[in-house]
């Protein structure tokens, strides 16, 4: 199933003369066949180089502008897939685009911690960044209907929207692709950075994560469970988000006495590696952790529809120390915005602590009546 991805058109929005255009995303969700797409519909001759080819080192390795116009020659688009590999890709980078005129770049990058150390700093003022995650469900929804999508709930819960899962006809071959992802992928990223080697220290704190999805995370516990220091804990917790496949979400407060606000919860950017990670891929019907699935995959859908659509604001959980809670706080134009996420059908009513430190807020339950409405 061919999924059009949203971003295709912020492609065409952000392309300029002299600027660089930055597509960041883990691997496989598709930044290439993205990149495929949009090339076969432009009008522009360019030039394509694969950071991960030796031939591309080769010819990018010396820096001179007279070296990058024999490379262009009547090129006016570059584009550089996995551009991290690229050594000093942002001093290049940045000589192309002060010294061609009228040159167009596109690079992508699967790790966050080499693409943005190496272009930070040299393309202040030069580079737009944009982020592509596994399929959106607002992109899922250009090709089904409400009643495919209910149906299949409770799979993207499970195995998650990997753009290749859908190419896939059963569970075992899912399940081991998204072991294959986490195993040769994922984790070879991690320890290739700054030669870190124990791996069973990056699993255990990954695995950690993943049973308390959702849930507040002590750095110093973690720590001495692990037994590492909490400034280790906090490396590691940067480089999982710098490879995408965390992200996390601080306590809200308005400096009322009785709010939590120093932990972080952690949720996964997809429910599949989550469950790869735990090896967890039963049905919902066998499972004690379907509240966690549920919500990291609302917020992990809710954070991809406010990329893609413009939106992205400040977002929180709220906590108090004495237990009232509420998943998702999202600050809008100076108005508060509360969601509760319930698997059930219930009703739960607005914490009274939250009613009364913010009267104006509206909140709101997200459930399986509801949903579609907030993450398409």
């Amino acid at each position: 199933m061919e999924i059009e991805r949203s971003l295709e058109k912020e492609l065409v929005k952000y392309i300029k003369p002299n600027k660089v255009l930055v597509l960041l995303g883990a691997r496989r969700v598709g930044k290439t066949k993205l990149l495929e797409e949009f090339l076969s519909k432009t009008e522009e001759k360019y030039l394509f180089l694969n950071g991960d080819d030796v031939d591309t080192i080769h010819l990018l390795e010396k820096q001179s502008t007279a070296n990058y116009k024999r490379l262009l020659g009547t090129c006016k688009l570059l584009v550089i897939d996995e551009a991290q590999e690229v050594h000093n890709i942002g001093k290049k980078l940045k000589l192309m685009v002060d010294t061609i005129p009228g040159l167009k770049i596109i690079v992508t990058g699967s790790s966050a911690f080499e693409l943005n150390n190496q272009t930070g700093e040299p393309l202040v003022g030069r580079m737009k960044t944009l982020h592509l995650f596994p399929i959106a469900q607002l992109e899922f929804a250009k090709q089904e209907n409400g009643i495919q999508t209910q149906g299949n709930l409770e799979e993207r819960l499970v195995f998650g929207s990997y753009p290749e899962l859908s190419s896939l006809e059963n569970r075992d071959e899912k399940i081991s692709y998204l072991k294959e992802m986490v195993n040769n992928h994922l984790l070879r990223d991690i320890l290739a950075f700054e030669g870190i080697k124990k791996r069973d220290k990056i699993i255990s704190l990954l695995q950690m994560l993943a049973f308390r999805t959702g849930s507040e995370i002590s750095l110093e516990s973690i720590g001495k469970e692990l037994q590492i220091s909490k400034n280790t804990v906090e490396k590691y917790l940067d480089l999982f988000s710098k490879v995408f496949i965390i992200y996390s979400v601080s306590g809200f407060s308005r400096n009322r006495d009785n709010e939590i606000t120093k932990m972080k919860k952690w949720y996964f950017v997809d429910n599949g590696i989550r469950n790869a990670i735990i090896n967890a891929f039963n049905p919902l019907s066998m499972r004690e952790d379907v509240g966690k699935l549920w919500e990291n995959y609302l917020q992990s859908e809710r954070k991809k529809k406010l990329a893609y659509t413009g939106k992205e604001c400040p977002d929180y959980f709220w906590r108090t120390h004495t237990k009232q809670e509420i998943d998702r706080i999202e600050e809008q134009n100076s108005k508060l915005f509360a969601y509760e996420y319930k698997w059930g059908n219930g009703n739960v009513k607005t914490p009274s602590e939250f009613s009364k430190s913010y009267p104006r807020a509206k909140f709101t339950l997200i459930n399986q009546v509801n949903y579609l409405e907030y993450i398409s």
